[in-house]
Order: structure tokens, then sequence, then C-alpha cells
């Protein structure tokens, strides 16, 4: 018993005895199972934060800033990379959720019929990241992605532009609701056009966005701005304008989404949506922690805006 108050934290032993059990410790190298731990106390230190991939900035700085609010609260994180596959998310639940871990965070509500069954039957804490629920018991924090599509589309109207086409990849759930908004946009103003949506299924980089800058200018040179779905591919398209000698913006608007780490230096510096994923990271912790907490949030819906951020590309 004493050993094991020693190694949950040391509370209620004698600090000579703790140092003495710690010190043990360390030399035979024992680690705590923390699966073990959960099931005898029914209590978990683990949060279950599942993310489509780590090679995006956006979920990094996401995952670094729900890291930090959990850490300092006494909570480790297990990250889970979902790679946009319903089905490899229904697996890391099936394999995670009997560790019992205390809370979860899940990015958007592309939840396959399973996984949501998995999640309401679990009955752990979960709050959804990046995107927000309509249903009052539902806990989301992130933004509205259509109405932010729907800002750039009307920047760029509002710019004089006409031929607008939005070229994506990926084709997630939040890029589809990006699409959503400049289509009904183009559609109020008169002005949309199926061909100038350009949909790719695979994943985005700077590679696809001078592929798709190239495919989009040949299917249609008459067309004046392109919105691309994420940075990386608008910062693809303004490399290759560079290298062919386009004029952005006189003969060519190019905008993006994210406002990703580079979006500020390319040539000329990119027009785009920030998203405020270190703030949807943050606050999506605190809100989790009030759950674990056993307190009712006055608002378990938080939308967090996004910022137009106008650069010379457009």
């Amino acid at each position: 018993m004493t050993v094991s108050r020693a190694l949950r934290g040391g509370a209620r032993v004698d600090p000579q005895l703790l140092q003495s059990i710690r010190e043990a410790a360390q030399e035979m190298g024992y680690v705590p199972d923390p699966a073990a731990r959960a099931l005898a106390s029914q209590k978990s230190n683990q949060i279950l934060m599942l993310v489509p991939m780590l090679s995006n900035t956006l979920f990094v700085e996401l995952i670094e800033a729900a890291h930090a609010v959990l850490f300092a609260a006494g909570y480790q994180a297990m990250i889970g990379v979902t790679h946009y596959d319903r089905e490899q998310e229904l697996q890391l639940l099936q394999s995670y959720l009997p560790l019992r871990p205390a809370g979860l965070l899940v990015t958007g509500f592309e939840q396959s019929p399973q996984a949501q069954t998995l999640l309401e039957q679990s009955r752990v804490p979960c709050v959804h990241m990046m995107e927000l629920s309509d249903a009052a018991e539902v806990a989301s924090v992130g933004f509205s992605q259509q109405q932010a599509g729907a800002a750039m589309t009307a920047h760029l109207l509002d710019r004089g532009y006409r031929r607008i086409a939005f070229c994506a990849g990926q084709l997630d759930a939040r890029v589809m609701q990006r699409a959503s908004g400049w289509r009904q946009t183009l559609q109020r103003a008169g002005l949309y056009a199926s061909e100038l949506e350009i949909m790719w299924p695979q994943p985005t980089s700077m590679a696809m966005g001078a592929q798709l800058l190239q495919a989009t200018l040949a299917q249609d040179p008459t067309v004046d701005a392109i919105f691309f779905c994420n940075d990386d591919i608008a910062q693809g398209a303004l490399l290759q304008a560079l290298r062919l000698g386009l004029d952005v913006p006189g003969k060519l608007a190019i905008a993006g989404f994210n406002d990703l780490p580079g979006s500020d230096q390319m040539i000329p510096p990119l027009t785009t949506i920030r998203s405020p994923r270190a703030r949807i990271g943050d606050e999506s912790a605190r809100l989790l922690l009030q759950l674990l907490d056993g307190k009712a949030p006055a608002v378990l819906r938080r939308d967090l805006g996004y910022e137009l951020v106008v650069r010379a590309s457009s």
C-alpha cells in the first residue's frame, strides 16, 4: 500500500521513505502499468486523441496545445493517427477503449456507424475538434469551415475576379464544407460553373498544387482566380506560377486555407484563411477537463471563428 501511494504521487508517505521507494523503483527500472492501474482504481490519467495525420502542421499545433493543458492537469495523451480512414479510426478505438482512457479528443464527425456506437457505449467523455455540432448534448470546439470557404470566395469576388476555381485534394469532410461555401457563394452571384470544381482524392502536397494549377489552366485558360483547399497546394501553385512566369495576382489570383508556416514568405505572400488550431487544441482540452470533473459547462458548442488574411497573392 505504501509503495503504491508513493508511486502514485507520494500522498501520505513519509518524505524519507518516499525517496527510498522512488530510488528503488528507478534502480529496478520499474514502470507502472497504466492499464492495470485503471482496472484497479476504475480511473485513468490517459486521454486518447485521434487526429488524421502528423505530417500536417495544423494537427501538430493542435496536439501540442491540447497536450500542454492535459499534462499540466496530470493527464497523459495517447495519440492515434487515422489517416482519414474510418476503418483505421474504428480499429484505434477498438484497441484503446479497453484501456479505459479517462477522455477522448477526436477530430471531426466522420466516424463510421460502428465507431459512433463504440463512442456512445463507452460513456467516456468526448470532445470533437475542428468542426461544430448542432446537437445540444455534443461537445465540440472549432469553426464553420463552410462559412470560412464562403468568406474567401466573397473576398475574391470583391476583388473583381469572376472565373473562380476551387481546387482540392484529400476530400475529407472539412474540405467538402469549404467547397460548399465556395459553391453557394458563386451560385448566389450567378457565377458558379461545375467545371471549375476540380477535386482530386489524393493527399495534398506542394507537388499536387503545381499539378492542379497546370490542370486548371489547361482546362480553362479564362480562370482568373483559384481557391485552394489547403495552403500546401496553394504554396505549390505559387511556386509553379513563378516557374512559368505567370503574373500573380495580375493574371491569376491564388488563395489558400489554414495559414500554414511559410505562406507569408511565398512570392507573392499567400492570401489565406487562418484557422485557430492551437486555440482549438487548448479549448478542447479545457472543455474535456470540465467534463472529467463532473461539471456541466454552460456551452458545449464553442465556435472560435477564423480570420481572412489578405496578402499580395489576391
